[in-house]
């Protein structure tokens, strides 16, 4: 069996990296220890390798299938072992990722002006998405009670309701886009969960689109449920997004699994996507095909050292940063932390991270409301590296004040 060594530094300098190459730029300092950008600091599967060369070897890149029969079918036997959901072929889409299915998603199943419906704070590609295609974010705050966050139903509910006044006018809430596991909070949201959501937006005639790309990134004892899993009704009503670009760190080879049951749902979908957002590209394919069926050795790998470096960080902050809190993760390699003690408004938040500590990490205030005092860290790195980010940090609270 194939063993990784993820302590292992591997030097991405000259390699394109956005991750490295764009920190000085939006941090301010040339020795920042990046950790924002949700791709990883560590070795790949080799299986995803070898497969890869294998391809290179064949010396011709023309034009593919939009998805081949057996990278379907890797996807319908994952989707099956993992989650005993029967999906069949005909229902999956490929894209070069999911951020753009999402744009062609509110395209495609609203109008402009109509309003979309997510849960701040949120990946902030879910706002351009929203207000990129002309429609209004309309946003069900997370409720945040004993460091872990929940869902505010009776709001979700006002959200899908007419707006009263003189003139009442019926609700153009027509979606509702769901991020599990949540980005940057970390929830996997339980089954409970996901049928109350589901069901307030499917009663008022809202898509349910639900990014899903982190879904295999679990810590221990969490469970992932795909949305349309849950029954008929949800599954006719949904858009389920994946990719194994966050699982297996292939971001770069932008490959992208939409699932899509519902015949008219699926041709509006691709009808949008015509000509403007195109097909996967060729090595993106044979990597999505080699990480679904031969990728699991890896994942179960990362998966312990993800678990290992998310305790040391949480033993570290505790011991040693007491004013950081850390909301504990359920999924996803982005830690959310609550940095409210310090007493530093946004902007100054961000300085004191960027020139102080510096550690480049993505601004709380970036995801949108109850963002504010906070700062998403990526932890998909070797362990020196995620010491080296603490040890910065503390002592740059420590010197607060002197």
């Amino acid at each position: 069996m194939e063993t990784y060594d993820f302590d292992k530094i591997i030097s991405r300098n000259n390699t394109n990296s956005a991750k490295l190459d764009l920190a000085p730029f939006l941090f301010g300092e040339t020795d920042v220890i990046p950790m924002w950008v949700a791709d990883m600091d560590l070795p790949v599967a080799k299986p995803i390798i070898d497969a890869l060369k294998k391809r290179l070897e064949h010396e011709i890149f023309g034009y593919s299938v939009p998805i081949p029969y057996s990278t379907l079918m890797a996807v319908v036997n994952r989707m099956k072992r993992n989650y005993n959901w029967d999906v069949k072929p005909e229902w999956i889409v490929a894209t070069p990722g999911v951020v753009p299915a999402m744009h062609n998603a509110v395209r495609a199943f609203t109008n402009p002006g109509d309003a979309v419906v997510h849960q701040e704070p949120v990946y902030y590609h879910f706002h351009g998405a929203i207000e990129g295609s002309g429609c209004q974010r309309a946003s069900n705050e997370l409720i945040l009670r004993n460091g872990r966050y929940g869902i505010d139903y009776a709001d979700l509910a006002l959200k899908f309701e007419p707006k009263m006044g003189m003139y009442p006018t019926p609700s153009r809430a027509k979606m509702l886009m769901l991020c599990n596991p949540h980005n940057p909070v970390g929830r996997v949201w339980t089954r409970e969960e996901l049928i109350r959501m589901g069901e307030i937006a499917i009663s008022n005639d809202a898509v349910v689109v639900s990014n899903e790309i982190h879904c295999e990134i679990l810590f221990k004892g969490q469970q992932h449920i795909p949305f349309a899993s849950i029954s008929e009704e949800f599954e006719q009503n949904s858009v389920v997004c994946m990719a194994p670009s966050k699982t297996f760190n292939v971001a770069g080879l932008e490959a992208s699994v939409i699932i899509i049951p519902n015949d008219k749902l699926r041709k509006q979908f691709e009808e949008t996507r015509s000509g403007i957002l195109p097909k996967v590209n060729v090595m993106g394919l044979v990597a999505l095909e080699a990480a679904y069926d031969k990728g699991d050795v890896w994942l179960e790998q990362f998966l312990d050292y993800l678990q290992g470096n998310y305790e040391f960080l949480a033993e570290f902050i505790k011991n040693r940063i007491p004013s950081i809190k850390v909301i504990e993760p359920e999924g996803t390699y982005l830690i959310w932390l609550d940095c409210r003690e310090l007493g530093m408004n946004p902007e100054a938040l961000k300085a004191f991270m960027n020139h102080k500590a510096r550690v480049g990490l993505d601004h709380g205030f970036v995801f949108g409301v109850g963002g504010a005092g906070f700062e998403r860290m990526n932890i998909a790195c070797p362990r020196a590296t995620l010491e080296e980010a603490l040890k910065r940090i503390e002592k740059a609270v420590n010197e607060l004040g002197k």
